[in-house]
């Protein structure tokens, strides 16, 4: 039976302890170590469960491929044509794109991603069959959870429909929508398509809703009243939600005891040039707020790194967090606020949980989240797969 003893950790920032795992689980923390146990020091680390990047498109990061030149106009169909198009002329290939990301985030310490992949009438199901081959090439390193999703709207573009069902039945688990309203032009329609899928196939709803103000707050009670009559109740997901950042304080309210009422889970990418929802809010409120870093050097922009810790730094700083229990609130969308949106068993840092688990420098957690040194190890599944912030995995 392999034993690992991780000497000289703190959990969660806590006190020095030591953490056995046996055969890829917590086994308990302060225990005698046994004999033929393998040893690792963690140099006085903050131990923290794995990073969980919750929202990310895999399938469309141009990671290695060189500086794309980026010269698209400022609305959400111009990206959306303008990325269609361009999947073409780089030659974007699916499988070879999400390997390195995979690879790169796993580095940084995540060990469990929800990525949305296209499904369209141009791509077909390629995008998904690229990433289902990524998700088994690198399992050992990554759980990698696929969404299909219609990022040039399904309503409109007919056929794109009977894809979405291939998706599924091809290994997708979680069945994506987009503005209902804003790209569909049908919310009825967009919504019948998409919670239909869900109650055939047994499987979660993750909908992009990227829709302001009163059009986004009236797609998004669209999609409160079908989670609640169809029983889905902590299996839905709404995406950016951007609307629960508007002026009118009083609406906001009323959709965030709707959000409440229909347990469903808000990501949010903490977008500098949007309203946002209000991170803090929502989690005082009863509502699971998870994190994702969205596209990832991508035709749409060129900022975002898969690093979950550079992302709790930027739900932080977006939501104004300051106070040290604010910063772990940041962290904790990050991980255990993520995990809880995936519906993961058997996280975090109890005995017989899984050890997926990150090494972090810092002397505390908020500390690590605001310095985003290089983490010192991580482990998944017990085995050790990164150090010093490079992954033993290799990215084609």
């Amino acid at each position: 039976m392999h034993s690992l003893v991780i000497r000289n950790v703190r959990p969660m920032g806590g006190e020095t302890t030591s953490v056995t795992i046996r055969e890829g689980r917590i086994a308990g923390y302060g225990q005698e170590v046994e004999d033929g146990a393998e040893a690792l020091d963690g140099g006085g680390g903050i131990l923290i469960p794995g990073l969980v990047e919750a929202h990310t498109h895999m399938d469309k990061t141009l990671l290695g491929m060189g500086w794309y030149r980026n010269e698209v106009g400022p609305r959400l169909i111009d990206k959306i044509e303008n990325e269609r198009m361009q999947r073409r002329v780089l030659g974007i290939d699916p499988a070879r794109q999400s390997a390195r990301q995979a690879v790169l985030a796993a580095s940084l310490g995540t060990t469990h991603i929800r990525t949305h992949v296209d499904v369209d009438t141009e791509v077909g199901v390629a995008g998904i069959e690229g990433v289902l081959e990524t998700r088994e090439r690198y399992r050992d390193i990554v759980d990698i959870e696929l969404v299909a999703f219609p990022q040039s709207g399904m309503l409109v573009r007919p056929g794109t429909v009977e894809l979405m069902e291939k998706a599924l039945q091809l290994g997708a688990q979680v069945v994506g929508g987009l503005d209902p309203s804003a790209i569909d032009r049908d919310p009825k329609g967009h919504l019948d398509v998409v919670f239909d899928l869900a109650e055939r196939y047994g499987v979660p709803v993750d909908i992009h809703l990227h829709e302001p103000a009163e059009l986004g707050a009236f797609s998004m009670e669209l999609i409160v009243e079908r989670t609640k009559a169809l029983g889905l109740q902590g299996e839905v997901t709404i995406s950016h939600a951007f609307c629960l950042g508007m002026t009118d304080q009083d609406y906001v309210a009323a959709l965030i005891d709707a959000l409440v009422e229909a347990r469903i889970h808000i990501l949010t990418t903490a977008p500098a040039s949007r309203p946002a929802p209000a991170v803090k809010r929502l989690v005082e409120a009863g509502i699971v707020v998870a994190a994702g870093s969205d596209g990832v050097r991508d035709t749409w922009g060129p900022y975002n790194n898969p690093d979950m810790l550079e992302r709790a730094f930027l739900v932080g700083l977006r939501n104004n967090l300051r106070r040290d229990d604010e910063v772990a609130l940041a962290l904790d969308t990050c991980t255990y606020g993520g995990a809880r949106m995936m519906g993961l068993e058997d996280y975090g840092l109890q005995p017989g949980n899984r050890a997926d688990l990150v090494l972090l420098d810092g002397e505390t957690l908020a500390e690590a989240v605001v310095s985003r040194r290089p983490r010192k190890a991580v482990l998944k599944g017990g085995k050790v797969i990164a150090r010093d912030g490079v992954a033993l995995a290799e990215a084609p």
